[in-house]
């Protein structure tokens, strides 16, 4: 009888333990989507939470500094200084006026500490002028060989 009391707190304990670790896993892992007026008006604990910030990268203010990128997003008239510290290269299509989704906290200078950023120019996704025509509807190829 005293081997299943002692088999029995053993696994409660380990029970215990996993559920503490997936509460704490899901809390740090939980992400809020705002958007910069959103982001500039939290108070208090709010702005302490990790969250994803999009807008439009501001025209020239891109600088490649050591260990870091600092830049300006901007949004409906509202701007945010941006510093990027994350591990992976930017995208390709991280330029001036481009789209970008920033995730990660909020620094005490009033700076956006960026872990990750997602980018996507705009203008690479626009149809061509005249591409929105259907093409004829019975059109073959033929080759002579």
């Amino acid at each position: 009888m005293q081997t299943r009391a002692k088999f029995g707190v053993g696994i409660a304990i380990i029970l215990v333990a996993l559920a503490s670790l997936a509460w704490l896993g899901y809390g740090e892992s939980k992400t809020y989507y705002h958007t910069i007026a959103e982001y500039q008006a939290l108070q208090g604990s709010a702005r302490n939470h990790r969250m994803r910030l999009a807008g439009t990268v501001s025209p020239g203010t891109i600088k490649h500094l050591p260990g870091r990128v600092e830049f300006v997003l901007e949004e409906q008239g509202k701007t945010l200084p941006v510093s990027y510290i994350g591990s992976d290269p930017l995208p390709d299509t991280f330029v001036d006026k481009s789209q970008a989704l920033v995730e990660g906290r909020p620094s005490a200078d009033g700076r956006f500490v960026a872990e990750h950023v997602q980018a996507k120019c705009a203008s690479k996704y626009e149809s061509a002028p005249g591409g929105d025509k259907p093409a004829p509807a019975s059109t073959t190829q033929t080759s002579t060989m």
